[in-house]
């Protein structure tokens, strides 16, 4: 037989319910700067990246993955210098 347990004196509260929405909360949700309503996140960048799609050998992607984060940055790097292209901005 297995003992009943006791009732929680606390109620139960789900973990992924959201917090109660404050006016204190609401009036810190958004920065401004004035009448400017500032981004947040990271900024962009003035030299931007294309998305490609580009077929490698296997071993070479592997190779390049397996040095860590950061390897496409690493693979845009070699691809730079063999093109004798000057560094990034």
């Amino acid at each position: 037989m297995t003992a009943k347990s006791k009732p929680s004196r606390q109620p139960w509260v789900d973990p992924d319910d959201a917090p109660k929405i404050t006016e204190q909360w609401v009036s810190e949700a958004d920065q401004y700067q004035g009448d400017k309503l500032l981004r947040r996140g990271r900024p962009k960048s003035q030299v931007t990246k294309e998305p490609v799609k580009i077929r490698l050998d296997a071993d070479v992607l592997a190779a390049r993955r397996a040095t860590g984060e950061g390897w496409q940055t690493r693979i845009n790097d070699t691809l730079r210098a063999s093109l004798h292209l000057a560094g990034r901005v």
